[in-house]
């Protein structure tokens, strides 16, 4: 049975997985649960991670409430069920 949150209504919702760090390290994006896993893909999965550079990749900031990641500069956007999900818009080299 999934865990339940009440929001607001009472009414149950399922709990849905949320990033609450994120970091960078040899082009690989790391991502900290709320429930402690802790998960990993490479930038190259996605076209424009692919194409920017090592600094580019370390200004990501997570977003709406962590359920998404963003590059400002890149103006690029990942939500995190996506990545848990594994649609990446590239396949592995």
């Amino acid at each position: 049975m999934p865990s339940v949150n009440t929001i607001g209504t009472g009414t149950p919702e399922a709990t849905e997985p949320t990033a609450v760090r994120v970091w960078v390290a040899a082009r690989t994006i790391f991502l900290e649960l709320n429930d402690g896993r802790v998960v990993a893909f490479p930038a190259d999965r996605f076209r424009i991670l692919k194409q920017a550079t090592d600094p580019q990749l370390t200004e990501v900031q997570i977003e709406l409430n962590g359920h998404a990641l963003r590059w400002n500069f890149l103006d690029e956007d990942i939500t995190v069920c996506g990545v848990l999900a594994g649609r990446f818009q590239r396949p592995p080299n």
